[in-house]
């Protein structure tokens, strides 16, 4: 909980110092799309029989179903992802194991640098105006996708995440669009209710 609210206030800071007008400033600007337009063939949509498709979504769509297979890949099937695992369950029992948490836990955070640097990317392909708080929303609701889903759990996230965005989409179509994002973390109190370890989250004992 305490490294959970010092990244939090961390990447406010960062935001906050972004926009001092010698660094980036407070003013949107436009994010270069021209090479990635290109490497997709254009901008026109792709159609398949009745389906249209944006190129752009399926590059989305595409790259991020690699990540979330490479990444449950790492965590099942690698000694670093064995380490992960072990150090999440129990730090003291890992250090016994002669697993160096320190070591760890830098390789999470870089490994979560690296993952959430692509999404930015991709965020910015979508939708290409970027400024200092361009993630703040979007950080929020990856948060409430992976406590809905199962904090730990791969597939719990991206049940988390479609959830959101079926959520998301019905509100949009709906006369409660202005309350989209208010209808998200209202789903999370909701589920935080009924179930607080998540959908697919294990439940834990606590000694007291």
């Amino acid at each position: 909980l305490a490294a959970l609210i010092t990244a939090i206030a961390v990447s406010l800071f960062l935001e906050y110092l972004a926009q001092n007008p010698a660094l980036f400033g407070n003013r949107p600007r436009g994010f270069p799309t021209e090479l990635v337009t290109k490497a997709l063939g254009g901008q026109a949509p792709l159609t398949l029989g009745p389906v249209v498709l944006d190129r752009v979504d399926v590059l989305v769509f595409g790259l991020t179903l690699v990540l979330m297979m490479a990444l449950h890949l790492v965590i099942k099937q690698t000694r670093i992802g064995q380490a992960m695992r072990a150090v999440s369950d129990n730090p003291g029992s890992a250090v016994l194991m002669g697993i160096d948490p320190d070591r760890v836990v830098s390789f999470c955070f870089a490994l979560g640098g690296a993952l959430a640097g692509i999404a930015g990317v991709l965020w910015a392909v979508k939708y290409p105006t970027i400024d200092p708080f361009m993630g703040l929303m979007p950080g929020l609701k990856a948060f409430v996708a992976a406590v809905l889903g199962g904090i730990g759990s791969v597939p719990g996230a991206v049940l988390g995440g479609l959830l959101l965005g079926v959520v998301e989409a019905l509100s949009a179509a709906s006369p409660l669009s202005a309350y989209k994002d208010a209808l998200v973390f209202l789903l999370l109190i909701v589920i935080l209710l009924v179930r607080p370890t998540g959908l697919l989250g294990r439940p834990w004992k606590e000694k007291v």
